[in-house]
């Protein structure tokens, strides 16, 4: 996610914290290169001319001067106003004191409205919710079809009704959802390729139709100012609540991000940042802003390791971790959470400084996927006692999982080293051990 513009600004920024003593000379030409850094990553010309304004003030200031780190001062003035320029604080969804709430997706075609529908549905039932997700959009082929694709992935009912006008069938799905009692509807609206008068019309009259608690509009981030372009004409005609940013983990500007908030005035509420169905995230100015500014977010971190770890199992794992008796079925374990977590990429995107000492490097996940291949060759009694496996063990475990046998060698070895890691880790005591974030090895 903003690798680019992670990269570049990082190196200015670097600069800046190291320097002992600050003039008018190199702040202004600090912010040159943060204005190019910024314009080259597609950022609004406007937002950027405002935000280096703003920053350069700040830094010029007495309190600046006085500092006993000044150049560390003005990287915090950097990042306080990213914080401000992304909106400050999160904002959660509207709640409806008349249920079911109507959360109303709109947005133009392949900017991933749909997928975001299925991934909201999920985010909101994992958290006590009752979504129905509702097929309103009668015009490309095959999106109803995927909608309840997605719907039966997640386990959520899919309203969708055959040869209905799109305002008829989101008026009888919120009768329907009054009658079986759901809490939410979210509607998957049409778009097309670029603005038009008839989908503006129509997406009005839905609107009307249903009073929807919220609308948030859905924004390609790979697009760049093309998404901040169509943001204001959907702007102009719905007045929507929020933004929704997808593809996050395929734009190395991030260029939308950084302009979209403050050109319309609204919230971004979501950002998407992955194909799973559970990558979907918050929006955290503060969090965003550490992350551009290659700081991490291990706020985001541990709360992703809070949802994918099994208390139970996270405590019989300290047991067994506390009488050494880690063994490579509970090595599997920690390997399903991993991935529970996200991509090894966006996992090592939120521990600070990471990036930086992996620049240009690739995170391998297909090592893991042959990891957990090899250990599902295994029997029972070899996960447990890996020391049995001998030679003609080996060769039937590397057939069985699509290896070589220099690869289960490879893994028991590296096992062997996880298991003496594990043994000097307990002798400091099971109070000391870390929980909530699975051990990697």
């Amino acid at each position: 996610m903003f690798d680019d513009l992670v990269e570049k600004l990082d190196i200015t920024v670097r600069k800046i914290r190291g320097m002992g003593k600050l003039t008018d000379k190199n702040i202004a030409e600090s912010m040159r290169e943060i204005r190019r850094v910024l314009l080259e990553a597609d950022v609004n010309y406007r937002v950027v001319k405002d935000f280096i304004a703003r920053v350069q003030t700040k830094a010029i200031g007495e309190e600046v001067h006085k500092s006993v780190t000044p150049g560390q001062q003005v990287v915090k003035i950097v990042h306080d106003e990213l914080v401000e320029l992304l909106g400050h604080a999160n904002v959660p969804l509207k709640s409806s004191d008349a249920l079911p709430s109507v959360i109303m997706i709109v947005g133009l075609q392949g900017s991933g409205k749909t997928t975001f529908v299925g991934k909201l549905g999920a985010y909101l039932h994992k958290r006590g919710r009752s979504p129905v997700l509702v097929a309103a959009d009668v015009y490309r082929p095959a999106a109803v079809e995927q909608l309840v694709t997605l719907g039966e992935s997640v386990g959520l009912p899919v309203f969708s009704q055959d040869g209905e006008t799109p305002v008829k069938i989101v008026r009888d799905a919120l009768t329907s959802a009054r009658k079986q009692v759901h809490d939410t509807l979210i509607l998957d609206t049409a778009g097309r390729l670029h603005v038009d008068e008839a989908m503006m019309s129509e997406l009005e009259d839905i609107k009307k139709a249903v009073e929807p608690t919220e609308i948030l509009f859905v924004a390609d981030g790979m697009t760049g100012q093309d998404a901040v372009r169509s943001a204001e004409a959907f702007l102009d005609r719905l007045d929507f609540d929020g933004i929704v940013l997808t593809k996050l983990d395929g734009d190395a500007r991030g260029g939308a991000a950084l302009s979209i908030r403050a050109v319309t005035g609204k919230p971004i509420k979501f950002i998407s940042v992955g194909e799973k169905l559970d990558a979907i995230e918050p929006f955290h100015p503060d969090r965003m802003a550490s992350r551009i500014l290659g700081k991490g977010d291990v706020v985001t971190l541990v709360e992703k390791a809070q949802e994918a770890v099994d208390k139970k199992k996270a405590e019989k794992l300290a047991q067994r971790i506390k009488k050494q008796s880690f063994t490579l079925e509970d090595f599997y374990e920690q390997l399903q959470q991993i991935k529970k977590m996200g991509s090894l990429d966006q996992i090592a995107s939120m521990i600070p400084g990471v990036d930086r000492k992996m620049a240009g490097l690739h995170i391998d996940e297909d090592a893991l996927i042959m990891t957990e291949a090899i250990i599902s060759s295994m029997t029972v009694e070899e996960k447990v006692k890996p020391t049995i496996i001998n030679g003609s063990r080996r060769k039937r475990i590397a057939r069985g999982s699509g290896t070589s046998v220099q690869d289960v060698n490879r893994l028991l070895k590296q096992f062997q080293m996880m298991q003496k890691m594990v043994k000097q880790m307990s002798r400091f005591g099971s109070k000391r051990m870390p929980r909530g974030i699975p051990l990697t090895y």
